[in-house]
């Protein structure tokens, strides 16, 4: 994405993070804040140590790393001038605005697209920009997790409540990583063409996305899927299904081949003699008596700890994997082996780590750059667009910027 500037006007973790993904592959991208409050994420909380001493914060960092701030009072006249100028000089303008707020701001398609007709307008919304809803907010926790089914697919039927989302903007990320595709091939087709586009992606239909498969089967059956069961072991496969080892850790065995998985698995759990049980001794009886096998490998997972299964299913030809905690992510040797987890250094001087955008070129980690201070750059960037020192000061003293 060099030489690709992007122009967001933009808040919060939806959308922003698209732009932040951009930025990971090479574009300029010029982040508009309020000129007095700036992100209103700045001033969020996520729990309890969720910002270092100091300036990094991850929900920040997340984001907008790489990003150039600049200060805008978008209701001043100047300030909406200095918006445009950057507009003419970009090609992808990135909003999550509602419409109301970008028709009282100027600055929705029509008003971008008079000072660049080639430009990508691209909208981040919760709901779609049609619809009974296309004026309403919303979050990933609504938009993406509840509204779209994800909610209601992780939630077993005797819960007191829908389970939440297992993670602060899980579904912000994943949507943000959509828009970064749509305005990919949205530049593709400008490149290819000449054409420009405007780009939607919503909550809604990337958690719709997320959750097709289920959806599909049941408009198909005219009825709601079931959740997916839990438990272990599957109707007719022992080796697909959440085990819990001897400490309360969990394994998560998915070998959908059982003939096939069978006899190493009985080697790794030391239990070769099932391998001349009858009711096991095929693909078809072990599938036939599933139920059967699933107890005797839930309880003969249920004999060592986490750390050992860990170990000894290193050399499983089948698939698996441990059920793992988000600290236990960040330090996880494969993603740090594929460089997924990646330094930055922050405003301070100081190595921090985030964890990258999963798309790498050429099997090269992202490189990734801090997030801005707010309006770190204001002065850099109207220097870019031609503002001597005495404009930049009159625009300060009118509260155009900050």
């Amino acid at each position: 994405m060099k030489g690709i500037r992007v122009l967001e006007v933009a808040q919060f973790t939806y959308t922003p993070s698209a732009s932040a993904v951009l930025a990971d592959w090479g574009a300029d991208v010029i982040k508009v804040e309020h000129a007095v409050s700036g992100d209103a994420q700045r001033g969020l909380q996520i729990g309890v140590h969720s910002q270092a001493e100091g300036s990094f914060s991850p929900i920040m960092e997340h984001p907008n790393r790489g990003k150039r701030s600049i200060g805008l009072a978008l209701e001043n006249p100047e300030a909406l001038r200095v918006l445009y100028d950057l507009a003419r000089q970009s090609d992808v303008f990135l909003t999550n605005f509602l419409p109301a707020a970008r028709r009282r701001l100027r600055i929705d398609v029509e008003d971008i697209r008079a000072v660049n007709e080639k430009i990508i307008y691209v909208r981040g919304s919760a709901f779609g920009a049609k619809g009974p809803d296309n004026e309403r907010g919303g979050y990933d926790s609504t938009g993406y997790w509840a509204r779209s089914g994800s909610a209601s697919g992780v939630t077993p039927p005797d819960a007191e409540f829908p389970l939440p989302m297992p993670g602060p903007a899980y579904g912000d990320s994943i949507g943000g990583m959509t828009i970064a595709g749509g305005i990919s091939a949205a530049l593709f087709a400008r490149e290819r063409t000449g054409e420009t586009s405007v780009v939607d992606v919503s909550l809604l239909s990337v958690g719709a996305w997320a959750m097709g498969l289920a959806v599909d089967i049941s408009l198909l059956n005219n009825e709601p899927m079931p959740p997916m069961s839990a438990g272990s072991g599957a109707p007719r496969n022992p080796m697909a299904g959440t085990f819990q080892t001897s400490d309360g850790r969990w394994i998560v065995l998915t070998m959908l081949q059982p003939g096939r998985y069978w006899a190493d698995f009985c080697a790794h759990i030391e239990r070769e003699d099932l391998l001349a049980d009858e009711r096991f001794a095929t693909g078809e009886a072990l599938m036939q008596n599933a139920p059967e096998a699933a107890a005797i490998v839930a309880e003969t997972i249920a004999g060592r700890t986490f750390a050992e299964w860990c170990k000894r299913f290193e050399t499983l030809e089948g698939q698996w994997a441990p059920v793992q905690n988000p600290l236990e992510v960040g330090l996880d040797v494969q993603l740090r082996a594929n460089g997924y987890i990646a330094s930055v250094t922050d405003a301070e001087g100081v190595e921090r780590e985030l964890v990258a955008n999963p798309v790498q070129f050429d099997e090269l980690p992202a490189r990734l750059r801090r997030a801005p201070q707010f309006a770190e750059h204001t002065d850099v960037i109207l220097r870019d667009l031609g503002r001597t020192d005495d404009e930049i000061l009159e625009y300060k003293i009118s509260g155009a910027v900050t």
